[in-house]
């Protein structure tokens, strides 16, 4: 019994040490207590063979001691036996998992069912709230209001001298961090700039076409990137925001847009769908101006000054406009091609000054109410008014850009890849555009890095991005997706994208795919508020209204980053933003987007507030690089699918009346549903500690995304290839908006109304696209299971 004994007392166990490396554990000898000695009654015992029953009875009598012991030894063994049998099972359960042949990542185990385990045991057990409390400890180290302040004083056009100096130091500040690999990606795009020489002008013209006098530009280097160079002569006319509807209305008001220049006011849709309305209704050029009315009426809050014009790009679309589809590593190897999306008319952006001397001009009848804005005046009219020439002079540059990246490498699924990334360009100051990002992306690799040195490793890589080129229309984002489309929509889980982070305090937004909503609605209830004192950013918004995706949750526009890494390559993508309540954040695009004027737009909590946007990424990173199953919510896209297809219910009688149906695309709806179930329960009957079928799950999971890209037209002709969030007659917002014209009024123009083999190429187009989404969830070919 002695060696079992011994065995017992020098049984090996774990625990937590302090020290230079967190979380390491350290093996001891576990002691009795002192002077502890074996129990009078356990002697050591002799091992002999078995006695035959003749030598027993041989024996000279027992000695009495000796007889208790022999009596008591069963038993000893049996309760020994049982103690190691006990410890053994405790170790089991404490460390069943273990893996001798693992790297050096910690354990991760959440209080969310979603948070799995990562493969380093020698470091021991660290939860959620342990790995948390590490990032935000490293994350307040750090020195983000003088990055934000430094970043927005330093001038970083795009191609500019200033840029290179940028491009530069940040690319020697992420060498300096604990990082796997950092490296550039050079680009060379054309971009649109203006002429000095020869500025862009606008000026009366007379009624006999002569030009006459010339209104002066109060801020001359404001443009309109990508605009149609040229001269364009009429009429005014003021159209509102420029929306189709409004160009609609104006025809219905008896004011014809074509043949005429279009006033129209900064907001609700983006300067490229402004001037592509304007050139689909037949109108000659487009002036874009800021009116007061869609900012704070509030004389106590800042406001933009009345001669500064806003900047901004009107590409109907994302990256180099004239290498669409293709990487611009070299222009010249491909053929002379342009967008779809550039426009054929020009435009230019003009101060509230010039627009309030070009709407004192107008006539005809007066603008409806909620068209009528806060220029000083008389009413708005709608026009037409005198004749305008507009001239525009800019000029095309071949540009290099330069995206710059830093990784760290995943432990077990370093070929997948989590990508943050933030613009880094920006026409003015830019502190809201692209310095804070900026600031924010630089802190949180700081932030990782540190974690790295302090034993942290996720299981899948983790890449930064600084963006070159994002003023101009995502240029380097769309770039680098088109330059490595083959292998990001294979190996990207997620984009999460900075820009524009902080524009306010009052209202937060997330512009996102259905996929991520269920997980920013955990980490919003794990966040503080930056302006309500003991709110998460969860309490905060249900606060004013309960169903908080509803408040929150919002499409992605075609002008974030973020756009082009779902409807172009597939990937789920978000982009955080903080607002005011009552008004637009007034200076975006201007000069007087600086430092200054942000901090007092907040009252002087812009480092709360981008604080908190930091600690939003952050634990979303985390928890997508680091958990065992990823936390995108496949199910969501049922509902997506629900509720789009669902609108198409109020035209089956008017397309049964024709002898058509639409009983496929709601076969594939079902379809997707039921695959999305039967996943789900199949990863909770599954062991979740089998790492090869949960990386098979993983991949399934992860390029949900990519499913609803229409495999059915060409990623050149129809780059934004998105069934829901793309463009072109192969999504859902196409079918919808051409069966409308089903009840439309019979004088629809031939060839403009309802067309039956185009609905049918609509609906192939829609419906198998949602199939393959089906039979791509479901796994294997047998594991396919639908109704086709």
């Amino acid at each position: 019994m002695e060696p079992l004994w011994g065995l017992l007392r020098r049984a090996t166990i774990y625990r937590r040490v302090e020290g230079p490396q967190p979380g390491h554990l350290e093996e001891e000898e576990e002691e009795g207590e002192e002077g502890a000695e074996p129990p009078a009654s356990f002697c050591p015992m002799e091992l002999k063979g078995p006695e035959t029953l003749g030598s027993r009875q041989g024996r000279p009598g027992n000695i009495p001691w000796a007889a208790a012991g022999q009596k008591a030894a069963p038993y000893l063994v049996l309760t020994a036996l049982l103690i190691f049998t006990g410890a053994f099972l405790l170790g089991y359960v404490a460390f069943r998992g273990t893996c001798q042949a693992c790297g050096d990542s910690v354990l991760v185990v959440g209080d969310d069912v979603n948070y799995e385990q990562g493969l380093d045991f020698h470091q021991g057990t660290l939860y959620w709230s342990d790995l948390q409390a590490m990032f935000l400890r490293h994350l307040g180290e750090g020195r983000l209001e003088d990055t934000m302040r430094q970043t927005s004083r330093r001038e970083r056009v795009a191609g500019s001298a200033g840029m290179a100096a940028l491009a530069q130091d940040i690319l020697a500040t992420l060498s300096r961090q604990k990082l796997d690999h950092v490296w550039t990606d050079t680009h060379y795009v054309g971009l649109q700039f203006p002429d000095p020489a020869h500025p862009n002008t606008l000026h009366w013209v007379d009624t006999a076409g002569r030009a006459g006098e010339q209104l002066q530009l109060e801020d001359p280097d404001a443009y309109c990137p990508y605009s149609a160079t040229g001269n364009a002569t009429g009429e005014l006319v003021y159209a509102h925001y420029g929306r189709p509807e409004d160009l609609q209305d104006l025809r219905a008001r008896g004011v014809e847009p074509a043949g005429r220049l279009l006033l129209v006011r900064v907001g609700v849709t983006s300067f490229a769908q402004k001037v592509a309305s304007a050139q689909a209704f037949g109108a000659r050029g487009v002036l874009i101006y800021p009116d007061p009315a869609d900012f704070s009426l509030d004389a106590h809050k800042l406001g933009l000054a009345s001669h500064r014009a806003v900047y901004g790009h009107v590409h109907l679309g994302t990256g180099d406009p004239y290498t669409p589809g293709f990487p611009s590593f070299n222009q010249t190897q491909f053929p002379p091609v342009e967008s779809s999306g550039l426009p054929s008319i020009p435009a230019q952006p003009i101060s509230g000054d010039i627009a309030s001397q070009l709407l004192g001009k107008l006539k005809g009848p007066v603008a409806p109410q909620e068209w009528q804005g806060h220029l000083p005046g008389p009413p708005y009219h709608l026009g037409p008014g005198p004749g305008l020439l507009l001239e525009v002079n800019n000029h095309k540059a071949s540009t290099p850009i330069n995206n710059i990246f830093g990784c760290i490498e995943g432990l077990s699924e370093p070929d997948h890849y989590v990508v943050i990334g933030a613009q880094r360009d920006a026409w003015g100051p830019g502190a809201a555009k692209s310095a804070v990002g900026t600031a924010i992306l630089l802190e949180l690799v700081r932030t990782f890095s540190s974690m790295v040195s302090n034993g942290f490793r996720p299981r899948r890589s983790l890449l930064f991005i600084s963006w070159d080129g994002g003023d101009f229309g995502s240029v380097g984002s769309t770039e680098w997706l088109e330059g490595y489309l083959s292998v990001l929509h294979l190996k990207a889980v997620v984009y999460v994208s900075l820009d524009n982070a902080v524009m306010g305090d009052d209202k937060f937004h997330a512009k996102t795919s259905p996929l991520l909503i269920s997980l920013i609605e955990s980490i919003l209830k794990q966040v503080d508020s930056p302006n309500h004192s003991g709110q998460t950013l969860y309490q905060q918004v249900v606060v004013t209204n309960p169903s908080w995706d509803a408040e929150v949750i919002r499409p992605l526009p075609m002008d974030s980053s973020a756009y082009s890494f779902t409807a172009f390559a597939g990937v789920p993508a978000v982009e955080f933003s903080f607002l005011e309540d009552d008004q637009a954040y007034p200076f975006l695009h201007t000069k007087e987007d600086t430092y200054e004027n942000l901090h007092r737009m907040l009252r002087g909590r812009l480092p709360a507030v981008a604080q908190a946007v930091a600690q939003l990424a952050g634990l979303l990173l985390i928890r997508l690089s680091h958990d065992h199953l990823l936390p995108l919510d496949f199910g969501r896209y049922g509902d997506v699918v629900l509720r789009h297809i669902g609108s198409l219910n109020e035209f089956s009688g008017d397309l049964k009346a024709r002898g058509l149906t639409l009983q496929w695309v709601y076969s594939a709806r079902g379809d997707y549903i039921r695959a999305a179930e039967k996943l789900r329960k199949e990863i909770y009957s599954s062991e979740e500690r089998d790492e090869r079928l949960m990386r098979m799950y993983n991949v399934r999971i992860m390029r949900v995304e990519f499913y609803f890209l229409s495999q059915y037209v060409s990623p050149a002709d129809s780059p934004f290839r998105h069934i829901f969030l793309g463009r072109g007659d192969h999504t859902l917002g196409a079918l919808l908006d051409h069966l409308r014209l089903l009840r439309a009024d019979s004088g629809v123009e031939p060839g403009l109304g309802f067309q039956e083999s185009r609905f049918r190429r609509q609906l192939a187009l829609l419906t198998w696209t949602l199939q393959g989404a089906a039979n791509a969830l479901s796994g294997d070919v047998w594991n396919i299971d639908n109704n086709f």
